[in-house]
């Protein structure tokens, strides 16, 4: 009985939320769609103009050039609401009673359907330009965010772990500097040496140790956790586990690029 009416208050705060601010998702999504085709648009007006060698880029060059651009100025703005949200505000503190796993605002939401936007438009030109953007792991990526970003977003189910997970987002301008360095030919330079060190310290933070600390909490908070819908339910313990066995994986590989380019250094 317990379970059933949890379940039935969880699909309540759906409703009645959809029901109160109607336009606020769908308005979101469709600014972020809009604000990564500026982005695009702005990155390659800039590096044509402070970029001499931008012009000499083959078209895929360019492409994924001002894709980085789009995805590393997502990955500040959603890096900072993340920060700002989790830290400083009071939405997901222990000072509020109640259970943190229904917790939104329009604010939250309307951040999460801007990203979702960005996962839709990136997602996309995946496929148009595949596999030259990213193979298989950039969709599985991508597919798994966005349908767990757009779920918390409608529900306003989990958002408290959903910006956990996404202040991972932080090392991707480290990644795209990286590759804006190599196609620069500057990849026997000090500041290519100093991005590797970056890319390690904040992928391990960010996106090693920070998920452990998610697991963790949601230990902790279990109890609150089976009070979501099934599938928020299902959603919270997988889409976390896949992610961290994907950044395992990637940071197995950014270890022996680091040790291979400070051996080099030596």
């Amino acid at each position: 009985m317990t379970m059933t009416a949890y379940t039935y208050q969880a699909q309540a705060m759906m409703r009645d939320y959809l029901l109160a601010d109607p336009l606020v998702p769908y308005t979101s999504v469709l600014i972020g769609v809009v604000l990564c085709k500026m982005t695009y648009d702005l990155t390659r007006v800039l590096s044509s103009f402070y970029f001499k060698g931008y012009s000499s880029l083959t078209k895929i060059q360019r492409i994924e050039w001002n894709n980085r651009g789009m995805s590393s100025a997502h990955a500040i703005f959603i890096t900072a609401i993340s920060l700002y949200l989790v830290v400083t505000t009071d939405l997901f503190s222990d000072r509020i009673k109640g259970p943190i796993t229904f917790r939104s605002s329009i604010i939250s939401t309307s951040a999460l359907g801007v990203s979702v936007g960005y996962f839709i438009t990136d997602l996309a030109m995946i496929f148009w330009a595949y596999p030259s953007l990213g193979g298989m792991e950039y969709v599985l990526h991508h597919t798994i965010s966005l349908v767990a970003i757009a779920y918390t977003m409608l529900s306003g189910e989990g958002q408290f772990y959903t910006y956990m997970i996404l202040i991972s987002e932080s090392t991707t301008p480290e990644i795209n500097m990286r590759w804006f360095l190599d196609t620069a030919g500057l990849k026997k330079s000090s500041a290519y040496l100093v991005n590797g060190i970056m890319i390690f310290v904040v992928w391990l933070v960010a996106r090693i140790f920070l998920f452990l600390y998610v697991f963790y909490h949601i230990y902790l908070h279990y109890s609150q956790v089976v009070q979501m819908h099934l599938f928020g339910y299902y959603l919270v313990l997988t889409v976390p586990s896949v992610l961290f066995v994907m950044n395992a994986v990637w940071f197995s590989k950014i270890l022996k690029g680091v040790k291979k380019t400070l051996s080099k250094w030596s």
